[in-house]
Order: structure tokens, then sequence, then C-alpha cells
């Protein structure tokens, strides 16, 4: 059931993520997801090569590949 639910997040993260690139704190309001919650999305869709993590100005940007 967890692994159902953090593939359901990641792709509240995905679709967020579908209009360009955004900061790891728009990505948390756009989605209304807490923020275990987001970093299981993240490492899900990391493993799958679906996003990359770039600092821009010490804030983590986050955008599909």
């Amino acid at each position: 059931m967890l692994i159902g639910k953090m593939g359901e997040n990641a792709g509240l993260v995905w679709n967020a993520l579908q209009n360009g690139a955004l900061s790891t704190k728009a990505i948390k309001k756009a989605t209304k997801l807490k923020e275990t919650e987001l970093n299981q999305a993240y490492g899900w869709l990391a493993r799958e090569g679906k996003i990359a993590f770039n600092e821009v100005e010490g804030e983590l940007i986050i955008n599909l590949i």
C-alpha cells in the first residue's frame, strides 16, 4: 500500500512540473504533500531518471528531464 501511495505522490510532483521547473517550496504548495511524502516522490522520480536537481541562489530547483 505504501509503495502505491509513493507512486501516486510521484505522479502529483510530475504533474506539477509539466509547465516547467519549480522550487521545492513551490512543489510543496502545488501538491499539498508533506515533506516526507515529497522526498519519497523525488526519490521515485530520480530513480526513474525523470527529474533533475539544480541549486540556484541557495534554493533547490527541480525540473523534468
